[in-house]
């Protein structure tokens, strides 16, 4: 942020606000150009899980986080309403690849390329409480051949499992396991991966900026779904993956709500693994509040 000095006047300095780096949250930041919002935005492109730690830490005012870190450190953030990264069904790009049937695992080496604590925390429940398995679980870099060299099944979320899941397990013959549909399945519930939150000392000190980098985050995002064609060609010119895939990916597969039905999927997930992640049960989500205009 601009510093300044005792005799100069206040200088106006942008929020900053994370974006994560992947394909699912082009639709979240596409139209922010369209729509005029984007200059007013200091942005930070990076990882799931090192903007996280950027938000945590105080490097960000504005930001996703992954659904474990936010529950983590709720008495600090303002989750911003009515948009998230997740799923209601299959999600596409958060899998696990396997070389056996999941029921398979027990004991055996499962790779975890995720840069997203979420989804690793969600593949190990899926695995340990739903398959009833107990694998030995290694961290490694999201690549799906060098990964399976080393262990029986792959654990991928973002671009990479969408490489693995639509391009490399298919030749390959690999079983692809959705985390999404797995959640869905087990549970009935829509799957939270990431929600936008605030800084619970930013929105106390600029709660009219937090309204508005909210508002843009929804403008955008609802040109986006309305010209997902559009983004899904202009997507396709620098990406290994066809338009109409992407058109799928952003239209069916992900959801970019935060309504009655994610916010209970957030509570199931809360309540089965805060056990050992670092929160309570019932911790609570703490909603931006509507800023009066005066």
């Amino acid at each position: 942020m601009t510093s300044q000095d005792a005799d100069s006047p206040a200088v106006a300095v942008r929020p900053r606000v994370g974006h994560i780096q992947f394909l699912n949250c082009l639709p979240l930041y596409w139209g922010l150009a369209r729509t005029g919002n984007l200059l007013d935005l200091d942005l930070t492109k990076d990882t799931p899980e090192k903007l996280s730690d950027q938000l945590v830490n105080g490097l960000l005012d504005i930001g996703p986080i992954t659904c474990v870190e936010y529950l983590r450190n709720a008495d600090d953030l303002v989750v911003l309403p009515d948009i998230a990264v997740g799923s209601d069904g299959p999600v596409m790009s958060c899998v696990i690849v396997s070389k056996v049937p999941l029921n398979e695992l027990d004991g055996r080496r499962v790779a975890l390329g995720s840069t997203s604590r979420t989804s690793v925390r969600l593949a190990r429940l899926l695995l340990e409480e739903r398959e009833g398995v107990r694998p030995e679980y290694f961290g490694c870099p999201p690549d799906l051949d060098a990964m399976l060299a080393e262990a029986d099944a792959a654990v991928l979320i973002g671009d990479p499992a969408l490489r693995a899941s639509l391009e490399q397990a298919p030749r390959q013959g690999l079983a692809v396991h959705d985390l999404g549909a797995m959640w869905k399945e087990w549970t009935g519930l829509p799957f939270v991966f990431a929600v936008w939150a605030a800084r619970r000392e930013y929105v106390e000190r600029q709660p009219g900026t937090v309204a508005a980098v909210h508002r843009a985050f929804l403008e955008s995002r609802d040109l986006s779904l309305t010209e997902a064609g559009k983004v899904a060609e202009q997507a396709a010119r620098w990406e290994a993956f066809e338009a109409p895939v992407l058109e799928r990916y952003f239209s069916e597969a992900l959801d970019f709500s935060l309504g009655e039905r994610q916010l209970a999927g957030i509570a199931e997930f809360a309540r089965r693994v805060a056990h050992d992640s670092g929160f309570a049960q019932d911790v609570a989500v703490r909603l931006l509040e509507p800023v009066a205009v005066v």
